[in-house]
């Protein structure tokens, strides 16, 4: 079964809703690619990050809530085992409307298989726009759900990834079935 993320409607992303109701959530997990920083509000996950980026830091008004994340990390979990090529989350990935056009495209990369940046700047309708494309996907908030790390180099070769190569590579090695991570 082709697997399908819960990002094309990039849940909830409206100017309307109150600070009273915005409350972020996070918490820290280990994984078998090093320790991951997952964030979340009422409209979905809105950050998975490598801490290792130091890209996305919980800010002071943000809750620790290890419990409000359950389901991304059980499900981050059976992906980790090798059990799960979908995930089934709302995601709500703060960005452009360009950056969001790459992502939603992004998840819709199959499982274990690759794409270069050209080949995704194809799919979202304006193939000159390599460059943006791999701009926008480093600009990714949400790592391993929006499989960014399933965008190689045109010559197939492994290039930028927020957690670095070297994870990257076992990503994918992991959804070809050649590593187990657990």
């Amino acid at each position: 079964m082709a697997p399908t993320f819960c990002c094309t409607p990039f849940c909830g992303l409206t100017a309307l809703r109150s600070e009273t109701e915005k409350v972020m959530r996070y918490t820290r997990i280990a994984s078998p690619v090093g320790r991951l920083l997952l964030a979340s509000d009422e409209a979905g996950l809105r950050h998975l990050s490598f801490e290792n980026e130091r890209r996305v830091k919980p800010e002071a008004e943000w809750k620790e809530d290890a419990g409000a994340l359950r389901d991304a990390i059980q499900q981050l979990e059976g992906y980790w085992a090798g059990e799960r090529t979908e995930f089934d989350l709302s995601l709500a990935p703060a960005g452009t409307e360009f950056q969001r056009r790459c992502w939603a495209e992004l998840c819709r990369i199959p499982y274990g298989e690759t794409i270069s940046y050209g080949q995704l700047a194809q799919r979202i309708g304006n193939p000159k726009a390599v460059r943006a494309v791999g701009l926008a996907n480093g600009a990714n908030p949400i790592a391993i759900v929006i499989p960014c790390h399933r965008v190689i180099g045109s010559n197939g070769s492994l290039t930028g990834y927020g957690g670095g190569l070297e994870i990257k590579q076992k990503l994918l090695a992991l959804e070809q079935k050649q590593l187990r991570l657990l």
